[in-house]
């Protein structure tokens, strides 16, 4: 017994110190990553415990203190919202202590770079907090996950449509015959994989002999806001370019198969029911890793790309001299001090809470498909009308990019 307890010590201490490792590593060029890989986990936490935390919460009369007990997806989903609401908070905390830090020389800086440890189990005392608040908080959260979710794909379709734009403009700006030859042959891509994509959806989601006419409804519309999508991209009066065109198109006929394929395994119009079991680990998984992926490109790039968001920048160096010199290693460490933040830490943050949010969401189906398809993850009405619209939106906002600088020409765009 006291060789276990010696070995068990070790252990733990290895661990710590392995953990102190880790955090102590994390450099200034590497925070970014550190906090990816924080929600990254947070998504592996939510996924075990849907999985194994039912039997255990079943037994927590402050959570379970109803008449009748509720079937097994209710507690499922119930731990993946308390999981996420632990995240939110945490980001949304960190997102209001960095609201106006615009210099390094801010203390906050410090707390956004570093005290890893700190914030690590900062992180894990509210996770572990959250399964003791009452259920009709768990609820409120429910609620306004799903606008924030909303919200979420909403800033991913504004990083999007600025990403397509800024390549262009760059390619465009080489002004050499081979860059124009390259975005003929990208843009001609996608719309072929466009048209592909459109003729697999019809075989997939419109099965012969269904009355199927709210499909054939959704991948109709998508395909005249392809054509509409190149006819005002190429009016004179607009002078636009076909490349952002063809990839906005791709990419709304992506959404356009999120939604089809998100449809209950029982509706006979969805021709992936026949393999439920074989998409649903895949699912999870695909799910998982590209939420992830756009949550780092996402809080990334908006950081430091949004133009309303970023921080303003710092007074120009040498304006305000000192009245004494300083030593050249001081006078270094004084510039280092004085730079600007390269992006927004605030809104850095907000972009994982509100990833927190579509996590969560994912996980539970909108909160509705656990109950309905079992381990699916994503599958649902909800979750159809959610890509959908956002689909919509994504066309909406593309052509307000090229009508706005008609509409509005004082303004700059």
């Amino acid at each position: 017994m006291w060789a276990a307890s010696c070995l068990a010590s070790c252990c733990a201490a290895c661990a710590c110190d392995a953990c102190r490792s880790v955090v102590s590593g994390i450099s200034r060029r590497s925070a970014r990553i550190a906090y990816c890989g924080l929600f990254a986990l947070s998504l592996i936490v939510s996924w075990i415990l849907r999985e194994v935390a039912a039997p255990l919460m079943e037994k927590l009369p402050w959570i379970n203190h109803f008449h009748k007990t509720p079937n097994r997806e209710w507690f499922e989903t119930d731990a993946v919202l308390r999981v996420s609401l632990g995240n939110f908070l945490f980001f949304t905390i960190l997102a209001v202590l960095m609201v106006g830090v615009k210099n390094q020389r801010d203390p906050r800086d410090g707390l956004h770079h570093g005290g890893w440890m700190v914030k690590v189990i900062c992180w894990f005392i509210l996770v572990i907090l959250m399964f003791f608040v009452p259920n009709e908080i768990i609820s409120f959260y429910e609620t306004i996950s799903k606008f924030g979710s909303g919200l979420f794909l909403l800033v991913q379709v504004v990083l999007l449509l600025d990403f397509v734009h800024g390549w262009n403009d760059k390619w465009v700006g080489y002004d050499e015959q081979f860059w124009y030859v390259a975005l003929f042959v990208v843009s001609l891509v996608c719309y072929l994989g466009t048209l592909g994509f459109s003729g697999l959806l019809f075989h997939w989601f419109t099965p012969s002999g269904q009355d199927c006419g709210l499909n054939t409804f959704f991948i109709v519309m998508t395909l005249i806001l392809v054509l509409l999508f190149a006819i005002v991209a190429l009016h004179p009066a607009v002078g636009g370019s076909i490349l952002p065109a063809s990839v906005i198109s791709l990419y709304c006929m992506y959404l356009c198969y999120s939604g089809l394929a998100s449809e209950p395994r029982d509706y006979e119009c969805n021709g992936l029911h026949k393999h439920s079991k074989a998409i649903s680990t895949g699912t999870l998984t695909f799910g998982l890793l590209t939420t992830v992926l756009s949550v780092v490109y996402s809080a990334v790039r908006a950081g430091s790309s949004t133009t309303l968001l970023s921080p303003p920048s710092s007074p120009r160096a040498g304006a305000g001299k000192p009245l004494l010199p300083l030593d050249k290693a001081d006078e270094q460490e004084e510039k280092e001090k004085n730079k600007p933040v390269t992006y927004s830490y605030a809104f850095f943050h907000i972009i994982f809470s509100l990833a927190s949010m579509y996590s969560a969401m994912l996980l539970t189906g909108w909160s509705t498909s656990v109950g309905e398809s079992g381990k699916l993850v994503d599958v649902g009405w909800p979750s159809v009308w959610v890509r959908i619209v956002t689909a919509w939106a994504t066309a909406g906002l593309y052509i307000w990019s090229l009508v706005a600088p008609i509409l509005f020409p004082e303004r700059e765009f």
